[in-house]
């Protein structure tokens, strides 16, 4: 499944029309912004806390047990539920009110399996209704003090040690987001900078209109947060607000002028919500697994093969039957891409700006066959192996198109977040051939934002059926 034989679409070429000052990107990458300082994320807050401060609640709700039935295994049981039927941990710090209901449908659940439990069990030291009122009272009671002093404590801390935060957006309204928030320090949020194509000449918070001054700020002030406070700053700003969140900072999509809906976090009063930018993969061991083994697996079975095509190419077309062609991998990374030889370019200038030689009419039968059926792209499974690709993810391009596409067509930048690859979700919905650029770099973008080892596993075998019944290339 390729990309490089393939033809752009007719037509003018769509600018991207949200290109600012901040969002251009460094003519020295081909995955956008890439700032220095490369920091583990912002931590979560521990959930060992309030972990313990469920556990002492259930030991002290044990206490309004009898003497007789208080035994260690019913103990264990009465801890063991009130830790699986905790409460989720917030993201942001709560108050104990918040969760009161919550943690008291849980104890009350615990406290009535106990119950059924033990007069299943034993009849005769069936819990009374007295016993069991006690017990869930008790219970209740720990677990909101504990509770309560665990998010007192975090509440504390996040006003000795804010985190520092870009407020990114119109400048107008960025300032007076940032303004509201400072004027709420009990958030833990403490904003230090406005990023914005124009200053709105207003005053505040100093505003930054270029990649150098945001990297700047980032660096001095320690930048962990990242507010966005307008719809479109999330595909205007793409690049930027990855580079953020893979240098450790945590984007949060404000709402800053109308109510929102589904929106269950609270900003110094906004309604507010936290934007996965896909900066840290969890599975991509799995993933490396699964391309080691497949492409190994892959090589054997169709050694025979390649050598086959390898004596015809040199029996038919001459001496050099591997063609090596410089292509952009991860973060921009140059590496050589291997295939059978079907064209031999006329010069290293054709080989690197030339589109597409599907319709070269020099091309023999046999490389035309090539072609079509997609044999000359089995060499690939070397790179895969060694690392420089995976069988699955956007397809790698050569460094002139890299450019050009980065800056015509929105999010094609973006998809070298993740390692390029031989087949992908573009090349299975038919993005191959005269299709659009825009579409590809919307598909891979889906891919990564969703991806799974599973819909690695789906796409490579929606691509072998494909593959089975090719017309062509």
């Amino acid at each position: 499944m390729t990309a490089e034989s393939t033809v752009p679409s007719p037509g003018p070429q769509p600018r991207d029309h949200v290109l600012s000052p901040v969002s251009v990107l460094p003519a020295r990458t081909a995955g956008g912004f890439r700032f220095p300082p490369r920091r583990p994320p912002a931590r979560h807050a521990s959930p060992a806390p309030l972990l313990a401060a469920d556990l002492c609640a259930a030991l002290l709700g044990a206490l309004a047990l009898d003497a007789a039935v208080r035994r260690p295994v019913l103990i264990g049981l009465l801890m063991s539920g009130a830790i699986l039927l905790r409460p989720p941990t917030p993201r942001r710090t709560a108050g104990v009110l918040d969760e009161l209901p919550a943690v008291c449908g849980r104890i009350a659940v615990v406290w009535l399996g106990l119950a059924a439990a033990l007069a299943a069990w034993d009849p005769d030291h069936a819990l009374s209704a007295r016993a069991l009122l006690l017990g869930f009272a008790l219970h209740t009671a720990a677990a909101g003090a504990c509770r309560g002093l665990v998010h007192r404590r975090r509440r504390l801390a996040l006003l000795r040690r804010p985190r520092a935060a870009l407020v990114v957006g119109p400048a107008a309204t960025a300032q007076r987001v940032a303004a509201a928030v400072l004027r709420h320090p009990d958030c833990g949020v403490r904003p230090v900078g406005v990023v914005a194509e124009h200053p709105d000449g207003t005053g505040g918070l100093p505003v930054l209109t270029t990649g150098q001054e945001v990297e700047r700020a980032l660096i001095q002030n320690g930048v962990r947060a990242v507010l966005t406070v307008h719809p479109a700053v999330r595909t205007e700003q793409g690049p930027l607000l990855r580079a953020l969140a893979e240098s450790g900072c945590v984007v949060w999509e404000v709402d800053a002028d109308s109510p929102a809906y589904e929106m269950r976090d609270q900003l110094a009063g906004f309604s507010c919500r936290r934007l996965d930018m896909g900066s840290r993969r969890r599975g991509s061991v799995g993933k490396r697994i699964l391309d080691i083994t497949v492409s190994g697996a892959a090589l054997v079975l169709v050694s025979p093969l390649l050598l086959v095509c390898a004596a015809v190419l040199r029996l038919t077309d001459g001496p050099g039957v591997v063609f090596r062609q410089e292509r952009i991998g991860k973060g921009g990374r140059p590496f050589t891409l291997l295939k059978l030889r079907t064209h031999r370019p006329v010069d290293e200038h054709e080989a690197a700006t030339r589109w597409s030689v599907a319709g070269e009419v020099r091309m023999s039968r046999f490389c035309r066959f090539l072609r079509q059926t997609s044999l000359d792209e089995l060499l690939q499974l070397w790179n895969v192996l060694w690392g420089d690709m995976s069988l699955v993810g956007p397809r790698p391009e050569r460094p002139y198109f890299v450019g050009q596409f980065s800056q015509t067509y929105p999010g094609y930048a973006a998809r070298h977040r993740m390692q390029t690859g031989i087949t992908g979700l573009a090349q299975i919905h038919g993005l191959r051939g005269d299709t659009s650029i825009e579409d590809r770099a919307r598909f891979d973008n889906a891919y990564i934002d969703d991806w799974s080892l599973w819909q690695d596993v789906c796409i490579l075998l929606r691509t072998a059926a494909a593959l089975v019944r090719s017309t062509g290339s």
